[in-house]
């Protein structure tokens, strides 16, 4: 694996935390910027470590926190592009396979995993769609060989008798079952986490990450911002500004037009759908390229999606499931499980907006995933559309487009070739001193936070009796990944806010913990 280290002093150099916060906003208010990059998802910390690492000088402003928006939403696949083949986008499907491919063997294998999924195949299902579906899958195959991605990483795809399918996922209606085609994708561990080492690494390469702080105004010198903190107002001096903000990209750039489609889940438990380490697509009746997926977290849980809806008017700060999306998804799983999934397994819900560019005369199910870069009179740089899996190729064209419209001085794109915090090669992944699951999160660093509970055996003990979440975890989020509060540790460092029993439940430790860590850091 070839990839770039980041500079001495790295666990420092990255560490994200309200000290390093405080001194970053007060440099960015002194000093103008190469690249000013508005937005903490996926895109925007993708835009700020390209930008970093070609030796710009790079700041980025968030309104609230690191993955808030769209981004800790997705359905935590970095895919190949099945659906896209499905549709004759083998441009996108290509892209998607290379990017995935980059994630999976260079810059993130600690937190990208090979997922087995299975598209049962019923009576429903011809003998003529079992063709074209494995035709797709064999397809998509052929793009993973070009990206270059081992079939040890991802095996081909094949079919498989009715036991088999079972033996995998037990959950699957026996009755009728021919078979299976098997097929493999990557998984993120946590989408959310993704973001994060982004954010760090940018910080590792210099990039001021700079959460709460919320945009009044912008143009192509800059932002005027505000620091929920202090309530303090500064300007920032840009001389090249990116705008990432997602959804919300429209409400600073009023001449970029979205159609926000809403991506609906439900988190189900995993026992009860009779899934483990091995996900369910199921071809959805009466829509061509459009599947349901049933997908195993590592906790126990599991998450059923996804719809594609329009969602109209003002884009809510968090978007709510509404109960037709529920009734939907439980539906249209139904028919592929022995024991249909009911609303008493269901654990907890939650969604995300797409950022599509508006196309008149589009339903959202049919409107482009690729992504754009457009540049408004005033010189400022929206990228927008695209998905999780291409955020790096997303952010590279953004920066490309800053470097030539600005004259900066930097070279091409190096982020293919760097590894981001916590990355090591697959192989080596196993000989790290920590236990399985720690190292799914954190990857090298999970020795690190092991060796806090070395020093104190109390923060070995979960937050909550059930739990799988550590007091240590929750110190580490504080000292050196950018948590400001409990909702940044139980929702974002951390997914124990996917189920609300669970978040309420660890809340109290967690909220004096957070206390204990910031008092530390700040005195």
């Amino acid at each position: 694996m070839i990839t770039t280290p980041l500079p001495a002093g790295s666990l420092r150099a990255t560490s994200l935390n309200s000290a390093r916060l405080r001194t970053d906003l007060h440099a960015a208010a002194e000093q103008e910027v190469d690249l000013l990059v508005v937005g903490g998802g996926v895109t925007g910390t993708g835009v700020a470590l390209d930008a970093a690492a070609r030796g710009l000088s790079v700041a980025l402003v968030e309104a609230e926190d690191l993955a808030w928006g769209t981004s800790r939403w997705s359905s935590k696949l970095v895919h190949g592009g099945l659906r896209y083949l499905a549709h004759g986008d083998v441009a996108l499907a290509r892209e998607s396979a290379v990017e995935r491919n980059v994630l999976m063997t260079r810059t993130a294998p600690h937190l990208v995993r090979p997922l087995p999924q299975i598209i049962p195949l019923h009576e429903s299902t011809s003998r003529r769609q079992e063709l074209v579906l494995h035709a797709g899958l064999r397809a998509g195959d052929a793009l993973r060989r070009a990206a270059r991605t081992p079939s040890d990483v991802l095996p081909p795809p094949k079919r498989i008798p009715s036991a088999e399918a079972l033996a995998l996922v037990p959950g699957l209606r026996p009755a009728g079952l021919r078979g299976g085609l098997l097929s493999f994708d990557g998984q993120l561990v946590d989408d959310a986490r993704l973001v994060v080492a982004l954010a760090r690494t940018a910080a590792g390469f210099g990039a001021r990450v700079l959460t709460r702080c919320a945009v009044r105004s912008l143009d192509g010198g800059g932002a005027d911002v505000v620091d929920a903190r202090s309530g303090e107002s500064l300007r920032i001096r840009a001389r090249s500004v990116v705008n990432a903000a997602g959804v919300w990209a429209g409400e600073l750039v009023p001449e970029v037009r979205l159609s926000p489609s809403r991506g609906s889940h439900l988190v189900v438990d995993a026992d009860a759908a009779g899934v483990a380490g091995t996900a369910v697509v199921a071809p959805m009746s009466g829509e061509q390229g459009r599947f349901l997926l049933l997908i195993p977290l590592p906790d126990g849980r599991a998450i059923l999606g996804l719809t594609d809806e329009p969602t109209p008017g003002p884009i809510p700060q968090v978007p709510e499931v509404p109960e037709s999306d529920v009734d939907f998804l439980l539906a249209g799983i139904r028919e592929v499980l022995g024991v249909p999934l009911t609303r008493e397994h269901v654990l907890g819900s939650f969604a995300g907006l797409r950022p599509l560019l508006q196309q008149d005369g589009k339903r959202s199910a049919d409107l482009s995933r690729h992504h754009a870069v457009l540049t408004s009179s005033d010189g400022v740089i929206t990228v927008v559309g695209g998905k999780l899996t291409t955020y790096r190729r997303m952010a590279a064209d953004a920066v490309d487009a800053a470097v030539r419209g600005r004259g900066l001085s930097a070279g091409p794109s190096r982020t293919t070739e760097i590894a981001l915090v916590g990355a090591a090669p697959r192989r080596h992944l196993t000989d790290i001193e920590a236990p399985a699951p720690l190292v799914a999160k954190y990857g090298t660093e999970a020795a690190r936070v092991t060796a806090l509970t070395e020093l104190d055996p109390d923060l070995a003990e979960p937050v909550a009796e059930g739990l799988h979440l550590s007091a240590a975890e929750v110190l580490w989020a504080v000292r050196h990944e950018g948590a400001l509060d409990a909702d940044d540790v139980l929702d974002r460092r951390t997914r124990v806010g996917l189920n609300p029993g669970d978040r309420e439940a660890a809340r109290p430790e967690v909220e004096s913990l957070v206390d204990r860590a910031l008092a530390g850091i700040e005195t």
